[in-house]
């Protein structure tokens, strides 16, 4: 039988979020991590804070343990992700049950996929990647691994979106005129993507401009 206990790592404005989520998807809450010791043993909308990272990884091997991820930064995302699937955790795909996801849609390990969110069909989505609620991925799309979707974002169809992807609430892409928008871009709230976007800029407004360019 399908083990459906999981924990939340992450004590934040964002648990509640999460656990809602889980419980939707029929997980059943064992207990929560935060990123210190500070508030081990209190805790946080009904559930207890069992310890910090540290020390859930002193544990060694986590097998037949699930984990839900519920930081919203990619870098700090990605890193956990990976040190929980290399501990044997299992970091499952969880589709909140109001999303319509396309059967022909192709998901990757550990996605979020919150309420009213919306996958055509030949789209792909790579590992550990976010979609917040009401977010809309148009058919023959591709997002990356370790990517962010903020609320009500739109990414039109054949748009490749390379990994640690940022965008911001709001923002969308045009159809069939964004070809590719570039590892670590940063997409501002609001923005209207009207053309390929390179790795590391950040762009806002309407149309979309770079306005930096990230140190990497």
């Amino acid at each position: 039988m399908e083990n459906k206990d999981i924990y939340i790592l992450g004590v934040g404005h964002n648990t509640p979020v999460y656990i809602d989520l889980a419980e939707a998807c029929g997980y059943h809450i064992q207990g929560l991590y935060h990123y210190n010791s500070d508030r081990t043993g209190e805790f946080d909308h009904g559930y207890k804070i069992l310890g910090s990272f540290e020390d859930l990884f002193s544990l060694g091997n986590l097998s037949q343990k699930n984990f839900a991820l519920s930081q919203g930064d990619n870098e700090i995302r990605s890193s956990i992700f990976e040190k929980i699937l290399k501990a044997g955790g299992n970091i499952p795909t969880l589709i909140h049950p109001t999303a319509t996801v396309s059967k022909f849609a192709t998901l990757g390990k550990g996605c979020i996929i919150h309420i009213n969110a919306v996958v055509h069909p030949d789209v792909v989505i790579g590992d550990n990647t976010v979609l917040s609620y009401n977010t809309a991925i148009t058919h023959s799309s591709q997002i990356g691994k370790h990517c962010y979707l903020a609320f009500d974002t739109k990414i039109g169809a054949y748009t490749k979106v390379e990994d640690f992807v940022f965008f911001g609430i709001n923002s969308h892409t045009i159809s069939g005129k964004v070809d590719c928008i570039g590892t670590h871009a940063y997409i501002g709230a609001g923005a209207l993507v009207t053309k390929s976007i390179e790795a590391y800029n950040v762009v806002m407004g309407s149309p979309a401009k770079v306005i930096k360019i990230l140190e990497h």
